[in-house]
């Protein structure tokens, strides 16, 4: 079953220093769907342990299986306009509606 259109949940606003956690989940897809979120039109990386020196600068953590892309100190670096778009094989891939992130 081709995934639907997903639920995404970003802050219009959060402030610097904050924990910030975006989420993306839909439930028809079958098999379940794997999460890629977008900062700006770009995809961004999925960290993974300590990563590269090009990672260092890399302040949160893209958890492809659930969907969840969790700042852990937001900067105003993070500011931007996001989506997610979940995929499962099967079908397109279904984006969400942008949302901007004020920081």
């Amino acid at each position: 079953v081709p995934p639907t259109t997903p639920v995404c949940e970003v802050p219009s606003s959060a402030m610097t220093g904050t924990v910030v956690e975006l989420s993306c989940k839909e439930t028809e897809g079958s098999p379940p769907s794997e999460y890629q979120w977008y900062k700006n039109g770009f995809p961004l990386l999925e960290k993974t342990g300590a990563g590269s020196a090009r990672a260092a600068n890399v302040t949160y953590t893209m958890n492809k299986k659930s969907g969840t892309l969790l700042f852990n100190t937001v900067t105003k670096n993070d500011t931007g306009e996001y989506f997610c778009e979940a995929s499962n094989g099967i079908g397109l891939p279904q984006k969400c509606s942008v949302r901007r992130m004020q920081v």
